[in-house]
């Protein structure tokens, strides 16, 4: 039971809160000219808040010591039960409704901080829309992340945010902020002009100039693009992690990534082919150099969870196309060792082709990109991987196209185009090889003896074809004086008729037949003319005056020695020659879908 002076006594307190009460709501109706008064945010973005900070203790004190003077209320509504002093169901409905006011609840302010928040959000909306300029398409090559707003912006926007995010309006703030940076770095895009992202080609080849642009663009999203709204957000939403979290992953929603590994994805699945390799590569070591700014900017990010899933399937996507088409190479080399020769015993193009690609996996470019995609396919399979396995292999593939020589050589029906054929691919490995990264790891003996076989080439070649021509321009029997010189005459003409004939033959052949290394054609030409030309000049000289008066002096003298000459010189030039001269039948249609792809890219290599 309550004594008198306890009842005084909380008279006296309910008394007093009701006097602070009213001072209080005194003071928020005072504090609505300068929160509702137009340019006053902008004008002094720091006495606003000051304003807003005084207005927010007014509503908590409100807030706080709303339950007393509903307790108050409650004292007389109980009093007027105690007395039957008004009906009991009012009284019952009033004291439900007394309950409700005892929590800190309603509009005791009159809307005020509404306003005074969406003034707030405005001012941070403008703010952002004030700084909407686009990176410059001259900052593609720039490694570190430009300044995107200036710093005293950036103070005013995370102040804002900060009484947003404390009043609950963080979501909105957050949609605001993504759409002002993510409109920004849409245009950035823009300007780099990424169509080609959209509707990739299917050809390993035609792919790789946008796949060297792919990776300076990615390069410049990641780096500085994504890295400058990165730091941007987390100086922005401050102390807000989770929010500069959300709110990137949406801004990098616009930035693409997603339109990029997508491309990516287009050369993995691009048709099976060698050059395949390389641009798998390229794409894995573009990646592989961002890989640490990934798992910065989307690491652990739960927003950022697509991005994250389909790079992982990308990288396993390269390693594990790479690997199999690397793998495949020495079978591919294999599997031409019964297809036909080149019909004019030049170089076949799977020489020049292997001899190129091998030399570009062996680059500074291409060897680590290798050596590290064999690595971590083998470590997928707990198995382990060294660079030495890596040359091995290619000189293994290097090996078995050495061991096509002999067998493409014997398929020729004429031996001495067979000679040409070995001589023009020895003199092309060797030189092709020569000072190359190749050529060191097969070592200057292995070279050398490549120099000298196309040295013996060239002699039986010389010995077996030219070499048996000349001497038909024999002077056996030719005695001139007066009753020799009807006899000699005859010879000479005979003589001529049979060297011609087995010269226009040798010629017929041979004019279909190509060098096509400059300095070898040079060399080779030079030895036929000195095989044929003195010899005919001698000839002439001496008998051709037997013969040249005669009436059918043309049926036997049919070239002159200038034209002799230059008949030779001009021999073994190459021809264009039609890309895809191999047709591939193979019963395992995999191995012969990438053979096809093989030869297409051996006559097309750049």
């Amino acid at each position: 039971m309550e004594t008198g002076s306890m009842k005084l006594l909380k008279k006296g307190r309910r008394d007093s809160t009701k006097c602070r009460g009213a001072t209080v709501f005194d003071a928020v109706h005072g504090l609505e000219p300068p929160l509702l008064a137009a340019g006053a945010v902008a004008g002094d973005l720091a006495g606003y808040l000051a304003v807003l900070g005084r207005l927010e203790e007014a509503l908590r004190f409100l807030s706080d010591n709303s339950g007393l003077a509903a307790q108050w209320l409650a004292d007389i509504v109980e009093y007027l039960g105690d007395h039957d002093l008004a009906d009991p169901r009012f009284l019952a409905d009033l004291a439900v409704t007394l309950e409700g006011l005892k929590k800190p609840s309603g509009d005791l302010d009159g809307g005020l901080l509404a306003a005074a928040l969406d003034m707030l959000e405005a001012e941070f909306g403008r703010l952002l829309a004030d700084h909407t300029d686009p990176l410059a398409v001259q900052q593609l090559n720039t490694t570190t992340a430009p300044s995107l707003i200036p710093a005293t912006t950036v103070h005013k926007l995370s102040l804002i945010l900060d009484r947003l995010i404390a009043n609950g309006r963080q979501d909105h703030c957050l949609s605001v902020y993504a759409d002002a940076r993510g409109s920004v770095v849409s245009a950035s895009l823009r300007a780099l002009g990424l169509d080609y992202l959209r509707n990739p080609v299917d050809d390993a080849q035609a792919l790789g100039p946008g796949v060297e642009l792919w990776g300076r663009h990615l390069e410049f999203v990641v780096r500085c693009l994504l890295e400058s709204e990165r730091q941007l957000c987390n100086k922005v939403f401050g102390q807000h992690k989770d929010g500069a979290s959300a709110s990137f992953a949406e801004v990098a929603a616009h930035a693409g990534v997603l339109d990029f590994l997508r491309f990516g994805r287009a050369a993995a699945d691009a048709k099976k082919d060698p050059i395949k390799l390389l641009r798998l590569l390229e794409v894995f070591d573009s990646l592989n150099k961002l890989r640490l700014d990934f798992n910065r900017l989307f690491g652990g990010k739960k927003a950022c969870a697509e991005i994250q899933s389909q790079t992982r399937d990308l990288v396993k996507l390269l390693v594990d196309g790479a690997v199999e088409i690397f793998e495949e190479l020495l079978v591919q080399v294999e599997l031409q060792r019964h297809m036909p020769p080149p019909p004019d015993g030049g170089v076949p193009r799977l020489v020049s082709f292997v001899v190129e690609y091998c030399n570009r996996l062996l680059s500074e470019k291409y060897r680590p990109v290798l050596a590290q995609v064999l690595t971590i396919h083998r470590s997928w399979r707990k198995e382990t991987f060294s660079d030495k396995m890596l040359l091995n292999a290619v000189l293994n593939i290097v090996k078995a196209l050495e061991a096509n020589f002999d067998v493409w050589s014997k398929a020729y029906d004429n031996v001495t185009l067979s000679y040409l054929f070995m001589m023009n691919t020895h003199w092309h490995f060797f030189k092709n090889l020569k000072a190359t990264k190749l050529g060191e790891l097969l070592g200057d003996a292995w070279l050398q003896e490549h120099e000298q076989f196309k040295d013996y080439y060239l002699t039986v070649f010389m010995r077996d074809s030219w070499g048996v021509v000349s001497p038909l321009l024999n002077r056996e029997g030719l005695i001139l004086f007066s009753k020799g010189r009807a006899t000699a005459k005859d010879l000479v003409k005979q003589r001529l008729k049979t060297f011609n004939a087995s010269f226009d033959e040798m010629f017929r052949k041979q004019s279909a037949w190509v060098i096509p290394d400059k300095d070898l054609r040079e060399k080779t030409c030079g030895l036929v003319v000195q095989a044929i030309v003195p010899a005919y000049r001698s000839y002439m000289q001496n008998y051709g005056p037997l013969v040249e008066q005669d009436v059918s002096a043309s049926k036997y003298v049919k070239y002159t020695v200038e034209g002799l000459e230059k008949m030779l010189s001009a021999l073994f030039i190459p021809r264009p020659r039609r890309a895809g001269s191999f047709q591939i039948r193979h019963s395992n249609e995999k191995i012969t879908s990438a053979m096809t792809g093989f030869y297409r890219s051996a006559s097309t290599v750049k």
